[in-house]
């Protein structure tokens, strides 16, 4: 059973995420502030985390930093009033599956909790290494594609890149996030130009009739993957 931990100081709007998560069976605790959430998170252990930026101990940004290195495999999910574009960019930089700008819909946030929880299993279910979906298997240990039944070859930059994109499911990942993943991984410079080349190179490749990397114009790419199934 999937559980979830509201980190929201509006006692009205915690409380009514709780009561709608849980009648969608969706377990759910409260936390109004930073200590609170770091105390449950002793005893507890939670698959994703709805995490507001303002709250009267600290910032939401700091919280998630904390939550990624200690609880790396934990979904969060912003929502806040703060709907500034740099805003939504730290949130994803620093690893949020999703942004949600206060006021939203209740359950339209309820809808986007149950998928983002259904590619968080999906990503977990995967042998280490492996993509595949019925149509597309990238086997990143043996460097080898097959996409509709014919294999496709690609450099091993190209599959760095389709790692990054294969192990964030559903998670918009900026231009710069995706350039410091592949330096620290590569141990060697790229540059704006060569992401752009090598996007574009995995697309030309990879994209038929279904956009596997999709952009989110004026935030970054995401991956746009079919719903995957275990090997």
């Amino acid at each position: 059973m999937k559980k979830i931990l509201i980190v929201e100081d509006d006692t009205l709007l915690n409380t009514t995420l709780v009561y709608n998560l849980q009648e969608e069976k969706l377990p759910a605790a409260s936390a109004f502030s930073c200590a609170q959430a770091r105390k449950l998170l002793e005893t507890e252990r939670y698959d994703m985390t709805i995490l507001d930026v303002n709250l009267p101990d600290g910032d939401g940004f700091s919280l998630c930093r904390e939550f990624k290195k200690n609880f790396p495999a934990m979904a969060v999910l912003f929502l806040t009033a703060n709907d500034l574009e740099r805003d939504m960019l730290k949130g994803f930089e620093l690893g949020a599956a999703d942004y949600v700008s206060k006021p939203f819909p209740v359950k339209v946030l309820v809808k986007k909790v149950k998928t983002l929880l259904q590619l968080c299993s999906t990503r977990q279910e995967q042998p280490d290494g492996i993509y595949e979906d019925g149509e597309l298997r990238i086997d990143l240990r043996s460097l080898r594609t097959v996409y509709h039944g014919k294999e496709i070859q690609f450099t091993p930059l190209e599959y760095r890149l389709l790692e990054i994109f294969t192990s964030n499911p559903g998670i918009v990942l900026t231009r710069q996030k995706l350039l410091e993943k592949l330096w620290d991984e590569q141990e060697n410079y790229v540059d704006e130009h060569t992401l752009t080349t090598v996007i574009s190179r995995v697309r030309g490749k990879l994209e038929g009739e279904y956009p596997y990397i999709k952009t989110v114009y004026g935030m970054g790419y995401l991956w746009n993957g079919r719903q995957e199934r275990r090997l």
